[in-house]
């Protein structure tokens, strides 16, 4: 019988050993339920192809070359990852609707002996339900902000509270971005669907009655929008900003963006972008910097006349928290992280 999604923590909490995505590279890269296998019993070619000849040609013919090329993906499959898997192996299988490509796909397992089953609906079932948590349903839990100038070691102790058991949402990780105009990471950014994904099942995974930390955030970080329901909960969350002395900050970011430093060429490609807001003898001044080795003043300089001016948030009604910090060294994170924890 096909398994209905009621929610993304039942998801998580069936009974199945392994979820296998049947569908084509293409649709599993744009997105996927978190840790799916992909097996796609259909390649991007093949179901592009499958599909021209169903629409414009003939259904029959086109299930027929679909179902033969659905066999042989399968054989590979079974001969291949899935060589090792054990007798009592339950997999559970979905495609784009729940129909024939997982259908078929299962009917194979079963036939061998595997416990398997399909998503009833398939992605579109688990897709509205990550939507409806992420644009429908009030924030799972009580928000509280980390906020502070750039450097001033956010992620970091993020990363403090998450050690000690606290429950945390690292953004700029699920977003593969560091949150500003230096911030691409290698390997680039995930779709807003696939963050979406991600997103929803650490929401999902949330005690209710707990505080979430999370880092201040616009409503953009990179390419990635946040989603509504999130949004609203930081705009009205607690903030705790974290000063620390400027020194600080920039050894905190010359440690931080070591791979970019390594990069001349990526470096001055994304200096060229702050002539706009600086004016192209600023900027030139800022490479010359980067060009003699002497990071340390150009981080201090981006900081004091671009990062600052424009990100520092300005206090709320409800003012902000401060939190005195005298450097940015593990022990002083480490304590300012219990102190937070005890605080609620």
């Amino acid at each position: 019988m096909p398994i209905a999604l009621d929610s993304l923590a039942a998801l998580a909490a069936l009974p199945f050993d392994e979820v296998i995505d049947v569908r084509s590279p293409a649709e599993y890269a744009e997105d996927h339920i978190p840790g799916a296998l992909n097996l796609p019993v259909l390649s991007n070619e093949e179901r592009a192809r499958v599909g021209t000849i169903y629409v414009q040609q003939d259904r029959f013919l086109a299930r027929k070359i679909g179902a033969a090329l659905v066999s042989r993906n399968a054989a590979a499959h079974l001969e291949g990852p899935l060589a090792d898997r054990h007798g009592g192996w339950r997999p559970l299988v979905y495609c784009w609707r729940g129909g024939q490509r997982s259908g078929s796909f299962t009917v194979i397992l079963q036939q061998i002996g595997w416990q398997a089953e399909t998503v009833k609906g398939g992605y579109q079932s688990y897709r509205r339900l990550v939507a409806r948590a992420l644009y429908e349903e009030p924030f799972a839990a009580p928000v509280r902000l980390i906020d502070g100038g750039t450097g001033t070691g956010k992620t970091h102790l993020l990363s403090h509270l998450a050690a000690l058991g606290a429950q945390v949402i690292d953004l700029e990780d699920l977003a593969a971005h560091r949150g500003s105009v230096f911030g691409p990471v290698a390997g680039g950014q995930p779709s807003q669907k696939s963050f979406e994904s991600a997103l929803a099942a650490r929401m999902a995974r949330l005690d209710p009655t707990r505080p979430v930390y999370i880092e201040a955030e616009s409503s953009r970080i990179g390419r990635i929008t946040l989603p509504p329901m999130l949004a609203r909960a930081m705009r009205s969350a607690p903030v705790i900003r974290i000063n620390v002395p400027l020194a600080a900050r920039v050894s905190n970011i010359c440690t931080d963006y070591t791979d970019l430093i390594a990069d001349p060429q990526r470096l001055d490609a994304i200096l060229s972008r702050l002539v706009q807001y600086h004016g192209h003898a600023q900027v030139d001044q800022w490479r010359a910097l980067a060009a003699s080795g002497d990071f340390p003043t150009l981080v201090a300089q981006l900081i004091e006349t671009h990062y600052d001016p424009r990100y520092i948030r300005k206090p709320r009604p409800e003012g902000i928290t401060p939190l005195e910090l005298p450097d940015l060294s593990e022990a002083t994170l480490q304590v300012a992280a219990q102190g937070l924890i005890k605080s609620g």
